[in-house]
């Protein structure tokens, strides 16, 4: 599962651009409880999401007025310029290069053959969010995907993921990992009918799914799918800010036993 210990591969950070960053700051601050800190004059407008002190993620306006708001999850990397160089090599695309953050580390960011955008993360005075797997932090990524068969390749190429297949009767769905369940961090799987975009899902922890979604459409956000419950795996949504950027909320099932 998702964890804050440094391991090259595995979500180290998100962060969220936005048309309109005070809207997006009472959307996700009234949704999840979060503080905002802002990270000064130099930033350009950029800030941290913070839950009982500690770093959730990160959120800034839309450097590129015609991107669409989302999402970016970035994976941990030991040396940004040589993923930049893997990324190319898989055939992927740079959109920023390789690039220092303020003495905080430095970070890349690509587009997957398929069009999913993600980012890298190489550690220097920050290591990335100082909570996973609890509410209101990052608990699980997900890929939704045009070509699955070649998400598979250019991400295994890229950051050396272990597979591991799970038949869910009408599809398909692939977790990843660093060699063991227990480094289990996210999913790969095909378009849902009617999906078009391929993209990289956070899911958010929270301690009721039902109560957070009906928040979701109090606060101006939608509910896309759900909520609905998977065995052993928990009750879940995926929803949408009122900017469009897409997001999942799950509160995950017990452990077994």
């Amino acid at each position: 599962m998702l964890s804050t210990e440094y391991t090259p591969g595995t979500p180290r950070w998100i962060d969220l651009g936005s048309p309109d960053v005070t809207a997006t700051d009472a959307f996700y601050t009234g949704l999840f409880g979060w503080d905002k800190e802002d990270a000064g004059p130099e930033a350009g407008g950029y800030g941290f999401y913070r839950s009982g002190g500690k770093r959730i993620g990160g959120v800034g306006p839309l450097m590129d007025p015609s991107a669409s708001p989302a999402w970016t999850i970035y994976f941990g990397t030991d040396d940004a310029e040589a993923a930049v160089r893997a990324v190319e090599q898989a055939g992927g695309k740079v959109r920023v290069p390789a690039s220092d953050v303020m003495g905080f580390g430095r970070m890349a960011q690509f587009t997957d053959p398929q069009g999913g955008e993600f980012a890298v993360w190489q550690p220097q005075l920050t290591k990335g969010f100082d909570i996973a797997g609890v509410p209101v932090s990052l608990s699980w990524t997900e890929l939704h995907t045009a070509d699955a068969e070649g998400a598979r390749g250019f991400y295994t190429s890229v950051f050396g993921w272990s597979l591991t297949d799970n038949d869910m009767g009408e599809f398909t769905y692939t977790v990843t990992s660093m060699g063991s369940e227990e480094s289990s961090f996210g999913g790969l799987m095909g378009h849902f009918p009617g999906e078009t975009v391929t993209m990289w899902l956070p899911y958010f922890e929270v301690a009721d799914c039902d109560a957070t979604v009906a928040k979701v459409a109090e606060l101006g956000g939608a509910v896309l799918m759900g909520p609905a419950s998977l065995d052993g795996v928990g009750r879940m949504a995926s929803v949408r800010d009122p900017h469009g950027s897409m997001f999942s909320v799950i509160t995950s099932a017990p452990p077994a036993g």
